[in-house]
């Protein structure tokens, strides 16, 4: 099975595919999942509605025919999905794939580090939003030290993963903890990278107030440790990237609020019951498993996925006011992983 690769109305290929392989999370962040939301009672999805680790090798295969050269799985949190070092071997084995990553938030590194880099992981990025121990403890809503996570991190270097560390920045929530963030990472050599709190779902409260824009996340840092940036590396990256002076340790800035990449944006997501996204702040989705488990063709899903995306004019960011934050309905993160 061989397909053109495909575009979009806007011109933009598909490259990206993030597969979200379960909504469950250990963590209650009041930005992704709120615990007066997702508490004991929310019904999250049931085993038999997630997709098999063959109905995910199937999409991916279909989905790098059509022009898909890098995955990341994601959540939820993604090391809850039991036996995900074998996903992980089943995608690598796939010609076409260049790449494969991991978002988590590092607690079970511990655990499956080791696996995962056997089964040929390459790289992680951890959430981290706060390096102060009891600040951190309330962000993730459970009470879980600072240092189950910097455990985590420390284990997958040994293992020889490559880290990254993404933290969400929110105005009153974690602003102050900029620098001591940078000061951690930076000493450590890990690349750091600064997200905008982003209007992601319908429970998270979202609104402009909150945000602090990558300009000043940028000269705060550039106050105390002066940068210089980065050319990026390939069309459609999404990190603004820099490093400190001297060094070659990085900073990003991932600026879907104040500085949009619509424009060049690449990915296609998967949520863990198999729906298919072209946007991260989308409303409804492609049900992709009713055709995994109905008797359609490799050929007939290629052709659906290629009908998705060539009719794609998504570009939220570009367009985001105070009345399409309001109005429109968005699947939450929980669901179609970050």
């Amino acid at each position: 099975m061989k397909h053109s690769l495909i575009q979009d109305q806007m011109k933009r290929p598909l490259r990206d595919l993030r597969i979200s392989v379960t909504d469950r999370c250990n963590f209650r962040c009041s930005y992704c999942m709120p615990a007066e939301i997702f508490d004991k009672n929310y019904a999250f999805l049931p085993k038999e509605h997630l997709l098999t680790f063959e109905e995910i090798e199937r999409l991916a295969k279909i989905f790098v025919q059509l022009g898909v050269k890098k995955i990341r799985l994601t959540g939820g949190e993604p090391l809850l999905r039991r036996d995900l070092p074998v996903l992980v071997q089943k995608l690598l084995k796939i010609d076409g794939i260049e790449d494969i990553g991991l978002t988590t938030n590092g607690v079970y590194l511990v655990k499956y580090a080791a696996d995962l880099k056997k089964a040929g992981l390459k790289r992680v990025n951890v959430s981290l939003d706060a390096i102060d121990d009891e600040l951190f403890k309330k962000i993730n809503g459970r009470g879980v030290s600072i240092k189950a996570v910097l455990k985590g991190i420390e284990t997958a270097r040994t293992e020889g993963l490559e880290v990254k560390i993404n933290m969400v920045v929110k105005k009153g929530m974690n602003d102050r903890e900029i620098i001591p963030m940078v000061s951690y990472f930076k000493e450590q050599g890990i690349t750091l990278r600064f997200i905008e709190f982003m209007d992601v779902g319908s429970t998270n409260g979202w609104n402009f107030d909150q945000v602090v824009s990558k300009k000043e996340i940028y000269d705060i840092i550039q106050a105390v440790y002066p940068l210089e940036p980065i050319e990026p590396s390939y069309f459609g990256e999404v990190a603004k990237r820099y490093c400190y002076v001297g060094t070659n340790t990085e900073v990003g800035f991932i600026t879907s609020v104040s500085e949009s990449f619509c424009s060049s944006c690449t990915r296609a997501r998967i949520s863990a019951e198999g729906k298919l996204y072209t946007c991260l702040f989308a409303a409804k989705g492609f049900d992709l498993r009713e055709k995994l488990r109905s008797d359609a063709t490799n050929e007939e899903i290629a052709k659906a996925v290629t009908e998705v995306w060539n009719n794609r004019k998504d570009r939220y960011s570009d367009e985001r006011t105070e009345e399409t934050v309001k109005n429109r309905e968005r699947i939450e993160m929980s669901y179609i992983g970050g």
